[in-house]
């Protein structure tokens, strides 16, 4: 038996023997890092080795690059120290992954460190509830002082080595890594596109895919890219004046969150159809499938080629356009191209305003108004209590249409169908019995969720339609989902073979002829502003013109120009507008309704606020000071009388995250009442 101190002697040896061949032996201990980040990213050991045998070449690459990384370590004294704390970093981003895959199918990128304040925005949710916050932060904690603790107690050692010849290794080492990885990519090692941005992390490794994420963000300039390119292509494209007449139809498109015909799952059968009124309309309108950026998440990039008419394809693996580049530069839209023709442009969503920074996005691209949920009066949600139900929308899209003597342009979002789905069983009694071949239980139960979701979904279109109709102007619908859901499908479980197709669907109620057609994202307002006669704009005007000519939107004589188009509006000179902001952001108003104060009452030593238009995210505010406020209803606020004294302001403010002020009431002058005898 081994006596303390024998293992101390062994444990020395060792740390000495490693130490002294630590350059060479860093070597198996990056391939063996990547084979733990490979093996949580499949959930599976053996597939982890399946990456080895069957991606050889990314492997060895993939621990090139965690070999790099372990090269910071020779600057420190405390070597055992630093490599401790640089493998667990290393395994915990694996970790982070891991987790991230089991409640979606996009793996974890550098931009979902910038969606952190979103997250934390989505407490209470399946995503992130809180409960889970308290335990990454605990998780947190205890890791920062384990490190510290192992900080002090370390040890320094004499190093032999000159400083200046240690820095010299690392900074060869990752000097190296920009040749080797232009020579990987040269030589299809390791790819520079993900298409399935998921398989591409499981092609081309998770440490290459991260790596991806946080240098190849935004866009690279073309080849070619010139004032007289980009002339060339608008000349080519451009469409001239609008051709609309004297109607001009009320344009609504809808988001419908993670909508999936489950038509074209053949393993899944139904006791009864979830979506007649989506198939009805299909049957009656023009409809088509739509290939998608994203799949089981990132909601945002199909939004932004849906908006604009740009392709994502052209960022980096991962990036949210409307959470980089938006950030600083406004961005041409659709909204754009239609307000110069008189019309009104809304966004209508019953999700935070801030979450995916779209308050700002939205403004960026022009809308007019932004009714997020923090301008919503919401009661009702899912049956876990994670999203509010769509039927709020109407009423919302209503007010919007409403609020102009114009026609208008609607964009309304959705989240009812939303994931992450139960495993568990949750509906006592569904409407929809659902049976799927080849799955467990719990994906059964996920199955049965999202298919009555989907069902409460077509209820809420019927009722939208119901709406427009009753309101009588001529109206054009166009509905589209923006991503399958998060079951873990594969090009062969579905009968399209592509998992970046979903479907559109539309409705009008002024005669417009079906015309079914397959289309991109980038391409569905383009070509139905083309079928109404509305021009204009630079990619408006493109793609229209591209499409006509029957060219395929995935081709790469469709990708190059519009390439070329979409980096000179986003990171270029501009141009396309000969020095002239042509689409300025806009003043962007948060919601249509107005909050007002109008009486306050005192009741069992509390204030009680009466006034329009109040919702769950309404807070009183005391002489510019936040107080603690009850939502009573959407006309009753109460706080507490000792945060108030006479002559007190009041004022409610509608509050988004990271204390966003969306909306304010007027102010109002509290008198208290006379309480002398």
């Amino acid at each position: 038996m081994f006596g303390g101190k024998t293992l101390k002697r062994t444990w020395k040896s060792f740390s000495d023997f490693f130490e002294k061949y630590a350059l060479i032996l860093h070597i198996p201990l990056a391939m063996l890092l990547v084979l733990v980040n490979e093996s949580l990213s499949r959930h599976s050991l053996i597939e982890g080795f399946g990456f080895i045998t069957n991606h050889t070449g990314a492997f060895l690459y993939n621990s090139f690059i965690i070999y790099v990384i372990l090269l910071l370590v020779f600057l420190s004294p405390r070597r055992l120290f630093m490599r401790i704390v640089m493998m667990a970093i290393v395994i915990l981003f694996g970790i982070i992954n891991c987790i991230i895959l089991n409640n979606r199918v996009t793996p974890f990128g550098f931009t979902d460190l910038a969606m952190i304040g979103d997250l934390l925005t989505m407490q209470n949710t399946k995503y992130f509830t809180a409960q889970q916050a308290g335990i990454s932060l605990i998780a947190i904690l205890i890791f920062v002082f384990l490190m510290v603790m192992l900080h002090m107690h370390s040890k320094k050692k004499t190093v032999q080595t000159k400083l200046w010849v240690r820095i010299l290794v690392c900074a060869i080492g990752f000097a190296s890594l920009f040749p080797v990885t232009k020579a990987c990519q040269a030589a299809g090692v390791v790819q520079t596109y993900f298409g399935n941005l998921a398989q591409g992390y499981l092609d081309n490794g998770y440490a290459y895919g991260f790596a991806m994420s946080v240098v190849g963000r935004g866009m690279n300039e073309p080849s070619g890219y010139s004032e007289k390119a980009v002339d060339d292509i608008i000349k080519d494209t451009e469409k001239g004046d609008s051709t609309l007449g004297s109607v001009k139809p009320n344009i609504i498109v809808v988001l419908l969150e993670s909508c999936f015909d489950i038509d074209e799952y053949p393993a899944l059968s139904y006791n009864e159809d979830p979506i007649p009124y989506f198939h009805e309309l299909e049957k009656k309108y023009s409809t088509g499938h739509l290939t998608v950026p994203v799949v089981g998440a990132g909601t945002c990039n199909t939004e932004f080629e849906i908006l604009t008419g740009m392709s994502c394809k052209f960022f980096g693996p991962g990036e949210y356009p409307q959470k980089t580049v938006l950030k600083k530069r406004d961005c041409e839209s659709t909204a754009d191209v239609i307000k110069k023709l008189g019309y009104g442009t809304h966004v209508v969503h019953n999700n935070g305003g801030n979450f995916y920074s779209r308050a700002n996005a939205f403004s960026q691209m022009g809308f007019d108004t932004f009714t997020s949920k923090e301008l919503l009066d919401i009661t009702d949600y899912t049956p876990l209590n994670t999203w509010p139900t769509d039927d709020i929308l109407v009423g919302a899209t209503k007010d919007a249409l409403d609020s102009t003597n114009t026609p208008d342009f609607c964009y309304t979002i959705t989240v009812g169908t939303h994931g992450d789905y139960p495993t568990e069983k949750v509906i006592e009694n569904p409407k929809i019995k659902v049976k799927v071949k080849g799955v467990d239980q719990g994906r059964q139960n996920q199955w049965e969720y999202y298919c009555n979701m989907l069902n409460n979904m077509d209820r809420f279109l019927k009722e939208y339609t119901d709406m427009l109709e009753k309101r009588g102007e001529p109206t054009l619908l166009i509905c589209f989902g923006d991503h399958l859901p998060t079951m873990g499908l594969q090009n062969s479980d579905v009968k399209q073979k592509d998992i970046y197709q979903t479907k559109y669907i539309t409705w009008n109620n002024f005669g417009m002829k079906k015309q079914d057609q397959d289309l991109t994202a980038y391409q569905l307002v383009s070509e139905y502003f083309d079928r109404l006669g509305i021009h204009g704009g630079t990619m408006v005007d493109y793609n229209q013109t591209m499409t006509e000519r029957g060219v395929s939107g995935k081709s790469q004589k469709y990708l190059k120009n519009l390439q070329m188009l979409q980096y000179d509006l986003l990171y270029g000179d501009r141009y396309a507008y000969h020095g002239v902001d042509m689409y300025p952001a806009s003043d962007l108003v948060m919601g249509i309704n107005p909050v007002v104060i109008d009486n306050v009452y005192y009741y069992d030593n509390r204030l009680h606020i009466y006034g329009e238009n109040f919702t769950p995210w309404s807070k009183v505010f005391v002489n510019g000071e936040k107080v603690n406020t009850t939502y009573e209803s959407g006309q009753v606020l109460s706080i507490s009388a000792k945060d108030v004294t006479d002559g007190s302001y009041l004022v409610v403010n509608q509050m988004g995250s990271n204390n966003t002020v969306f909306r304010s009431s007027n102010e109002y002058e509290l008198k208290l009442p006379n309480t002398d005898e």
